[in-house]
């Protein structure tokens, strides 16, 4: 389970998070919707600890990321896996070096045949056999974001996390990303966290959804809940954001 509790950051004198309370359940897939610029990108790199509240908690396993060591903090991450928006391969590394590197860099307890066939088993994962010697370059932009989910994938986390995995996709290909997200948490069970303005890909894909603006999250429910809710808070949310999550 990860708890966030009453988190506040700014940076300088811009407030980004504004007493940010959240539980993200094992097993479920929770969709953080907002626009842009309301704090849910500093949001997952302070669940992953890449970032620190100025007040608050963030809590993984009931531990809390202020108070843990720095090799408790360095073990916390590893149960994670994180999608970056734009993917983030190495253009001078293969699609083997780039996915391999989570465990060439933290890991020696792997031999280079486990290494190679833990590789080949995630590129069958997000239907991608038999790249591994590809270089970015010559990958369109969903195989790079299945590439990029392959690396996440590498070291078998609890968690994963989803920075606009749909974004620059074309329709065809945003709905096979959300179908692979679908297909994963179905297959290895993990707990997934989809930061997102695509609310297509939202219904497609979050057991519960997130409603954050300004730094604050506004309502959570289930897809359906929200869908048909008449509550005043989602329809202030779609003045002030303009984001229709019913449309």
């Amino acid at each position: 389970m990860i708890e966030i509790i009453d988190v506040h950051k700014s940076f300088g004198e811009k407030k980004v998070l504004e007493g940010v309370n959240l539980k993200i359940n094992e097993g479920e897939t929770l969709a953080i919707i907002g626009r842009s610029g309301c704090g849910k990108s500093v949001l997952l790199k302070h669940i992953v600890g890449l970032l620190f509240p100025d007040s608050g908690y963030v809590k993984i396993e009931g531990k809390d990321l202020n108070a843990v060591s720095t090799a408790e903090l360095y073990s916390i991450r590893r149960s994670f896996g994180f999608l970056f928006q734009g993917a983030a391969l190495f253009d001078s590394m293969t699609v083997e070096e780039n996915i391999g590197l989570p465990i060439v860099e933290n890991d020696t307890s792997f031999s280079q045949t486990e290494l190679e066939k833990n590789i080949e088993e995630k590129l069958e994962l997000v239907g991608l056999p038999g790249i591994q010697k590809l270089k970015p370059a010559e990958l369109s932009g969903g195989m790079k974001k299945r590439v990029g989910l392959a690396r996440a994938l590498i070291t078998n986390p609890k968690y994963i996390l989803y920075d606009e995995p749909t974004t620059g996709l074309d329709p065809i290909m945003s709905d096979s990303i959300d179908d692979l997200i679908k297909d994963l948490n179905g297959k290895i069970n993990v707990t997934s966290i989809v930061v997102t303005h695509d609310m297509f890909s939202v219904k497609n894909v979050a057991d519960k959804i997130a409603m954050m603006h300004e730094g604050k999250i506004y309502f959570e429910g289930t897809p359906e809940q929200i869908i048909n809710s008449t509550d005043e808070v989602i329809n202030n949310f779609i003045k002030r954001t303009g984001f229709d999550v019913k449309s």
